[in-house]
């Protein structure tokens, strides 16, 4: 439950300047977003950006960007790069039947309150209001760089699967109600933690079927 002292509501373009000095704090190796590429993330897709609030400071605590996408479009072990046009959702499909979780990040100073959890949530509400089929996404594996030596990155998902093994984000993602769908290599770049692994990640809507000419067996782990 989202604590009292926060709320959730869609991006406004006052929020720019916040979210990217967030972006610097979670991921201080990668490239931020730019204030042409979230005003595109605005443009294309107003309904399906979100921002969490600290009601006492009015200042953004987190983010879920998300865009819809035809993912037979793409290939199962597509990169981030790809699957959001270089972070610019201008590959945004506005029949597209998956809502694709493009980014969720918390600012540390309010991460552990759940807000990750809320803004997921609230990304669950959007897929079956819109009457898509599922919401897609990709975990990071960051558990994983100190077992590879022993573990592939099948088996290393299957521990955390089973319990065996807990993974800082995959079982966070587990508990939040997705399931796994497969292991995918250079989902993100300079990902060390995670020897350049993640999880393809899925939640399906149980109100709406999948697409006529989709073949499940695609998707399905081996």
């Amino acid at each position: 439950m989202l604590p009292a002292n926060y709320h959730l509501r869609t991006l406004e373009p006052s929020d720019y300047d916040e979210i990217i000095a967030i972006c610097k704090q979670v991921y201080p190796t990668e490239v931020p977003y730019t204030l042409d590429e979230l005003e595109e993330h605005y443009t294309v897709f107003p309904q399906g950006q979100f921002v969490a609030i600290d009601t006492d400071s009015q200042a953004v605590a987190g983010v879920h960007f998300t865009l819809r996408l035809r993912l037979l479009d793409f290939h199962i072990d597509d990169s981030w790069d790809i699957l959001t046009a270089g972070g610019t959702f201008a590959d945004h499909n506005p029949d597209g039947p998956t809502l694709y979780g493009a980014d969720i990040m918390v600012h540390p100073r309010h991460q552990h309150h759940g807000l990750a959890h809320a803004l997921t949530d609230v990304t669950r509400q959007l897929v079956e209001e819109e009457r898509l089929w599922r919401m897609v996404g990709a975990s990071r594996l960051p558990g994983y760089s100190q077992r590879r030596e022993a573990l592939s990155p099948e088996e290393y998902v299957e521990a955390v699967l089973e319990g065996e093994l807990v993974d800082p984000v995959l079982t966070a993602h587990l508990k939040d109600g997705w399931t796994v769908v497969r292991p995918i290599h250079g989902y993100l770049d300079h990902d060390e933690e995670s020897a350049g692994w993640a999880a393809v990640i899925q939640w399906v809507n149980p109100e709406c079927p999948p697409p006529s000419e989709l073949d499940l067996g695609r998707f399905e782990m081996p």
